[in-house]
């Protein structure tokens, strides 16, 4: 249920959130800058995003459990606070001359996984606060502060800071983690329900949750269904953005001061359309919403292979990020109002492995496609990848669907996980009911 003041907790949400998306912007620009200066190897470059990606392989399913274990407002600041201690003795090492990319990496590594902490309760965080019918809204201001920090402030104040002194950058990046901490205080306590050890009837471990919270989002058929037409829409995005300054500055023939355009374009139609979300997906409804959201960055990318033509080009990133920002809205609200309290962080995790995992491979994907078929390949590709994705999954998913699945049908009960059989000790537990019946399923 929203608590007490919830315009409050959520503007303590809503800064805390605001505050750690300014300093992943000024280490967006910080550390590949850092890297620049500590190695010319390609592969040591490339290693950043490795690194980058990492912690949602290996850490994003235990921070989901640990989501619906802990008071969630607990682990935004301790998240955040963590991220300040390791990037605050980072800077410390660079303003002493004691500079090694072997450091850089293990920062960013461990920032990665503390983020997987902070990312999987902020996202369980709004339904607690605030009522259904105020989600779409409050879901779209949280992603447009993200869109406009994270691109139009945090990156170009990181890169100036760290013109004036390498350390400076990380600084006040971790000053901005602590004070991401401190806002998370100001939120009511925020424990799940169901999730402490007293509250159960069977106590469970961790591995048990974990294996819970993913059978419920992978025997959930709209869930599993709507993050295979993201993880389609992210593959297919890394697959044309690792090599879209490569068509911008060859086959448009641009030059690289032209090449911000084709990133500050598709950043305003994300904010574009967080911000128009709560009055359109009510409007055309979250089923043809995610037909857009898969269709229109096929057309942008058919456009981008095709033509040659900068205004199409650009006209097209717009629409697909507006078309891409509301289908996120209506997935983290599907999620939201569907999942369990007690399952919610788990599920969000789960969502966020299938989703966010296939970006390295995508990436790879696309840098193969260039090399072997030329620069257009990959966004031709792309174009037919993302339409069949489309005809395959996004048909099944309809207004009615999403507004049927934020009914639960099952008790608190159903939703625990039953303890191993002694018996068969590698039998896995029956699935949990999901929460929709029919629709669910």
């Amino acid at each position: 249920m929203p608590v007490a003041a919830p315009r409050r907790s959520f503007a303590a949400l809503w800064a805390s959130q605001a505050s750690s998306n300014l300093a992943d912007g000024l280490l967006q620009a910080a550390a590949p800058l850092l890297v620049a200066t500590l190695t010319r190897d390609p592969l040591a470059v490339a290693g950043m995003t490795v690194v980058q990606f990492l912690p949602w392989l290996v850490a994003t399913l235990p921070a989901g459990a640990m989501a619906d274990r802990v008071d969630r407002r607990r682990i935004l600041a301790a998240g955040n606070w963590l991220r300040a201690a390791g990037f605050a003795l980072l800077a410390v090492t660079l303003a002493n001359g004691w500079r090694h990319v072997a450091l850089l990496y293990v920062a960013v590594f461990l920032a990665g996984c503390a983020e997987t902490m902070v990312d999987n309760a902020a996202l369980a965080i709004p339904p607690r606060l605030l009522p259904r019918q105020q989600l779409e809204r409050a879901n779209g201001r949280l992603f447009a502060t993200q869109s406009v920090i994270n691109t139009f402030i945090g990156p170009p104040a990181g890169a100036a800071l760290f013109a004036l002194a390498a350390s400076a950058a990380f600084y006040t990046g971790a000053a901005a983690f602590a004070l991401a901490g401190l806002a998370a205080l100001l939120l009511p306590a925020l424990r799940p329900t169901g999730g402490r050890e007293e509250h159960r009837s069977t106590p469970t471990t961790v591995a048990q949750d974990i294996r819970s919270g993913w059978a419920h989002f992978w025997h959930h058929d709209l869930l599993r269904r709507v993050a295979f037409i993201s993880a389609a829409i992210n593959f297919f995005g890394s697959v044309t953005g690792g090599v879209l300054v490569l068509l911008v500055t060859g086959p448009y023939q641009l030059p690289m001061s032209r090449y911000g355009l084709f990133i500050a374009v598709p950043a305003a139609g994300a904010i574009a359309g967080s911000l128009l979300a709560e009055h359109v997906v009510p409007r055309i409804g979250g089923g043809l919403t995610t037909w857009l959201a898969a269709l229109t960055p096929a057309a942008s990318y058919a456009i981008l292979g095709l033509g040659r033509h900068t205004p199409l080009a650009l006209a097209g990133m717009f629409c697909a990020a507006v078309a891409t920002s509301l289908n996120q809205i209506v997935v983290s609200t599907l999620r939201q109002a569907a999942v369990p309290d007690e399952l919610l962080g788990r599920v969000t995790a789960a969502y966020r492995l299938v989703v966010l995992g296939v970006v390295p491979l995508g990436a790879l994907a696309g840098g193969l496609l260039g090399r072997g078929l030329g620069i257009r390949a990959p966004f031709i590709a792309a174009a037919l990848g993302l339409a069949l994705a489309a005809l395959m999954l996004a048909s099944r998913v309809t207004t009615r669907a999403l507004r049927d699945a934020e009914t639960p049908t099952v008790t608190r009960e159903q939703l625990r996980p039953a303890p191993a059989s002694p018996a068969r000790p590698g039998r896995r537990s029956p699935a949990p009911a999901g929460p929709a019946g029919t629709a669910a399923r």
